[in-house]
């Protein structure tokens, strides 16, 4: 293919990501709080909506399965579709329907919307990273993150600051129409840079068969990485999709605050990465991934103590030890996979991970709404003692995370079985 071609094509790619993370921006934490809580969702639904993301990996799963003759024509149509779903969510809070009718179509429209992202999302990035050289992957994908990263601290802010502006004026519903337009406006733009990108002929098809799996799930390595993963589904599942209602309700942030958390998060992250990465480099990523669960139970263990009187500043704390944590957890949670598993089962034994992982952090979002809700019924007391749900799940992810330093520690010690199926 022309070089020419095939440039213009990477940089379509980056921008098409950018759109995408601003889409997502606006159906995350504080935002999608306001919107469940306009609709009149308990704090313990948002929290479910919010961490059905973690069953991604599963519909993931099942794309791999899937035949289709153009990545590009499957892309574009479900993209589409997802997008469309996501702008509307912004539109229920304006039905002339009571507050049940109107929980049960937007939790409808969301789980439709992420179900039909993650089924084209592993064909997208397929396709899309066929037109980057093997040798130059990491550069460029260092690169994308960058820019969405950067280009989201602004969009944030200045959609913040909007939607903010209309809210204190008593006019929420010109916000949720703002908001619904700027999604189908960054739709219509996302289409176009797709229907821009080049397709190669013979992309790639990643397949995983019945046999790889059987010797992924025999695997001592993989098994013990697997129990990583779960745990720190488990530990952050039953914690964070609770946050956002935190942030809303309770602890009154506007959405022009949240957005410099989330500028915050970002600088942090952004620079933590390259510290991190030359941590696993010099050390292993065992020693990396525990260094950085040593920092995220650190957080959940702030923002255990984060009340309304202190939550600007608390959860600050809290929000940007988190980013500290999480710029190596990803990353090592994924190599630690590879570490443990031969190169032609990598494939298989991620998905499966991922998957297992998903699953059992939705269950703990469920079970964990329920305690939610218990507490906030008994006017915030647990044991007779005042406390926010928040805080009791913040304290349990702090528990968990102090379990997960210990099993990395004595399951994880021995790296120099590397790349070997056990």
């Amino acid at each position: 293919m022309d070089e020419r071609i095939t440039r213009r094509s990477r940089r379509l790619y980056i921008i098409e990501a950018g759109v995408e993370y601003f889409i997502s921006i606006l159906v995350a934490g504080a935002y999608l709080a306001r919107l469940t809580s306009s609709v009149g969702m308990s704090d313990a639904l948002t929290g479910v909506i919010s961490a059905f993301i973690s069953l991604g990996c599963i519909f993931q799963l099942i794309a791999i399965f899937i035949r289709r003759k153009s990545p590009k024509r499957t892309v574009i149509i479900f993209s589409i579709a997802n997008q469309a779903l996501f702008s509307m969510l912004y539109l229920v809070p304006l039905l002339n329907f009571d507050r049940t009718q109107k929980s049960i179509i937007f939790a409808a429209m969301i789980f439709l919307a992420y179900f039909i992202y993650y089924i084209a999302h592993p064909i997208k990035i397929n396709w899309l990273m066929s037109n980057v050289e093997n040798e130059k992957r990491g550069e460029f994908t260092a690169k994308k993150e960058v820019v969405s990263l950067i280009s989201g601290m602004a969009f944030s802010y200045a959609m913040g600051a909007i939607m903010d502006y209309y809210v204190e004026i008593n006019k929420q519903k010109t916000a949720f129409i703002i908001g619904g337009i700027v999604m189908a406006l960054l739709m219509i733009f996302h289409t176009v840079m797709l229907i821009f990108v080049s397709e190669e002929k013979n992309v790639e098809v990643t397949k995983i068969t019945r046999a790889e799996i059987r010797d992924v799930l025999k695997s001592k390595g993989i098994i013990k990485v697997t129990v990583i993963f779960a745990l720190w589904n488990i530990a952050t599942y039953s914690a964070t999709p609770f946050y956002g209602t935190y942030q809303n309700k309770e602890l009154g942030f506007s959405l022009k605050f949240v957005a410099i958390l989330g500028i915050i998060y970002a600088i942090a992250r952004s620079i933590f990465s390259v510290i991190m990465g030359k941590l696993a480099d010099k050390s292993g990523f065992t020693k990396m991934i525990r260094l950085c669960f040593f920092i995220s139970a650190l957080a959940f263990l702030t923002n255990t103590f984060c009340v309304p009187e202190n939550g600007k500043i608390v959860f600050t704390a809290y929000y940007t030890l988190y980013a500290i944590a999480m710029a190596g957890i990803n990353s090592a949670l994924i190599n630690l996979c590879y570490d443990y598993v031969a190169p032609d089962k990598r494939t298989a034994a991620l998905a499966i991970t991922q998957s297992i992982a998903g699953i059992l952090g939705f269950i703990a979002t469920l079970l964990f709404s329920l305690i939610v809700n218990k507490i906030q019924q008994n006017g915030n007391k647990l044991f007779g003692i005042d406390m926010y749900a928040q805080q009791f799940v913040s304290f349990f992810a702090f528990i968990m995370t102090l379990l997960l330093i210990v099993l990395v520690t004595v399951f994880l010690k021995d790296e120099n079985k590397k790349t070997e199926n056990k």
